[in-house]
């Protein structure tokens, strides 16, 4: 990993944040998929979906955005929990996290695609996230 990320808090506005339009999913049980699609649907309207799976991990998430639409829908994911947003406005992103709490979902990671993690592969921004995670945790 070259350059690392730099966290900051996100605002509430029509701004579109960096990159293509969609969400790429990772670590939903093929049984929570649909669901989560549905919601997504009803929360941003229509919106490219791309299901991570395992064989996905070396992909840059660039190239994971170029996936067509429920690409890895019924694949196997034992990826950690995640949703990266693309190309979505701040308020967006706000209701789509706001959504998912009140739907009751499983806690999970959340990421937004920037300049610098569209060249990472997926493994790394996992374990960039998966660390940051960590320590938050021990900072409460």
């Amino acid at each position: 990993m070259e350059k690392k990320a730099e966290f900051s808090k996100i605002d509430k506005s029509d701004k579109k944040m960096y990159g293509p339009r969609g969400l790429l999913v990772c670590g939903y049980p093929s049984e929570e998929r649909e669901s989560f699609l549905e919601l997504a649907e009803k929360t941003l309207g229509e919106i490219p979906l791309i299901f991570a799976v395992n064989t996905d991990i070396n992909i840059t998430l660039a190239g994971l955005f170029k996936h067509d639409h429920k690409a890895g829908m019924t694949g196997p994911s034992d990826l950690p929990r995640t949703v990266i947003m693309s190309g979505l406005s701040q308020n967006e992103l706000h209701a789509l996290m706001g959504a998912y709490r009140r739907e009751g979902f499983v806690r999970q990671l959340w990421a937004t695609l920037t300049p610098v993690s569209e060249n990472w592969t997926l493994k790394a921004l996992l374990i960039e996230l998966l660390s940051e995670a960590e320590a938050m945790s021990k900072k409460k």
